[in-house]
Formats: structure tokens, C-alpha cells, sequence
């Protein structure tokens, strides 16, 4: 069930044995949540920190008029409020895309490896340090990227983070969202949306069937989304 986080942060550090057994001592319930529903809640305080396991979710805000915008995919491996440890009151929530399936950390045995294990410690801090940094992407895309570059570069991101916790086949991966749902990540409406996937398509790049991406032409889709996987921080390196 852990499998997916250790290779995560196994790309950034090693991992002991001590190590590892430490926090696989620290995550303990499991949940599971139907599409739809809210892994964490807006103005929760969480007592415990949520590790997807299965599924795909989405951080989100709300707008008063009903809009909605993602700011950030969540996929197997990650800790999707590691954050709140520290946060205590969350500012925004997270919903299941598909069928999820959690672990969840209680937030007493995550004070107990701050203060026993420094290294493990600075391994989880750069797991939020990473999230730092995905919004980062995910704003200079929002903001200055054309919206077929925008695209391009989400698929590039999900690529390489699937493929870090081995659920790609290879140059496919499984994308679970609707064209409701990604233009929600995009900022876009429907109707806007389908033209961009359209655009993508018609590069020869990828080909998105169903709930399947096909990378055709790394280089082109790399090149077309500028991407740059430098901000994920997947060089294993002392920390």
C-alpha cells in the first residue's frame, strides 16, 4: 500500500530501512472515497495527513458564483495535505477524481519523526517544497503559456510522475478526467477546451483515447510545452 510514496521519495534520497519502517509505523487507517466526494474538506482541521494510494484527486478552490478551479493533480504516491501538519486549517480541499483510496498519517507520529529523524524529516519537507513548486509551473502556465503549450505541459508533468511510481505503460498513462474536469484545470470552458485537445491531437504529439494518453513524440510535446522537469526534484542527492 506504501510502495507508491517510498519510490516517490526514494527519487530524492535514500531511504533506510529505520527510515522507512518509521513512517510506515506513522500511517496507519485506510479510507476509501467515492468519485465526487471530498478526500479534505475546506476549513478542516485535520488531525492526520492523507496518502493517496489509488486513484486520481484534485486540489481545488470554489468561487462564490459556483466556479471552480484545480490547482493541482494528485496521484498515487503523494501526500495531498502533508501541509496541514503545520497549517492546521486547510484553505482549500481536495476531491476524489476517480474512486480513491487512502493511508493516513496521524499528525502526532509525524511530530515524533521531526523529532527523532532529521533526514526523514527534510525528505518529507521537500515533498511540500515539490508541491510548492508544481503550483508554481501550474501558474506560469496559467498565466503566460498558450493554452495547447498549457496542455502539452500538464501531460508532460503527469507523465513523468506516473512513470516515477510505475503506472505508465510505456509511453501511455492513464488520465481518468473528463473535458469538464481539465478545463477546470485550465481555466477554460468546454466548448474551449475540445479545440485545444484538438490542436494537441492534430501536432501528432499524443493521441488521447477514452482515459488513455499516448506520448507519439516526446521531444515535440517537450518541446512544445517548454518543459523542464528540473522543479519536480527527482535527482537522488543527499538532502
Amino acid at each position: 500500500m506504501l510502495e507508491s510514496l517510498f519510490l516517490q521519495l526514494r527519487r530524492h534520497d535514500v531511504l533506510t530501512d529505520a527510515e522507512t519502517s518509521m513512517l510506515a509505523e506513522a500511517i496507519t487507517t485506510g479510507r476509501e472515497f467515492d468519485t465526487g466526494q471530498d478526500l479534505v474538506s475546506i476549513g478542516s482541521r485535520p488531525a492526520y495527513s492523507t496518502l493517496l494510494v489509488e486513484g486520481f484527486a484534485a486540489r481545488y478552490k470554489v468561487l462564490e458564483n459556483g466556479g471552480r478551479q484545480f490547482t493541482s493533480l494528485q496521484v498515487p504516491g503523494d501526500f495531498v495535505d502533508l501541509h496541514a501538519f503545520l497549517l492546521k486549517t486547510m484553505d482549500h480541499g481536495i476531491v476524489a477524481l476517480t474512486p480513491c483510496r487512502v493511508m493516513l498519517a496521524d499528525h502526532n507520529r509525524l511530530r515524533r519523526i521531526t523529532e527523532e529523524a532529521p533526514h526523514l524529516t527534510r525528505i518529507l519537507w521537500l515533498d511540500t517544497l515539490v508541491d510548492g513548486a508544481i503550483h508554481r509551473e501550474w501558474i506560469v502556465a496559467m498565466g503566460r503559456r498558450s493554452k495547447t503549450s498549457h496542455l502539452a505541459h500538464l501531460f508532460c508533468e503527469l507523465f513523468v510522475r506516473l512513470e516515477t511510481v510505475k503506472l505508465t505503460e510505456g509511453n501511455t498513462f492513464h488520465l481518468p478526467l473528463t473535458q469538464a474536469e481539465l478545463a477546470d484545470v485550465m481555466g477554460l470552458s468546454v466548448v474551449h477546451m475540445n479545440r485545444v485537445i484538438g490542436a494537441l491531437r492534430k501536432s501528432g504529439a499524443v493521441n488521447w483515447s477514452g482515459q488513455k494518453v499516448t506520448i507519439l513524440d516526446w521531444e515535440r510535446l517537450q518541446a512544445a510545452a517548454e518543459f523542464d522537469p528540473t522543479y519536480l526534484s527527482l535527482n537522488n542527492e543527499p538532502r
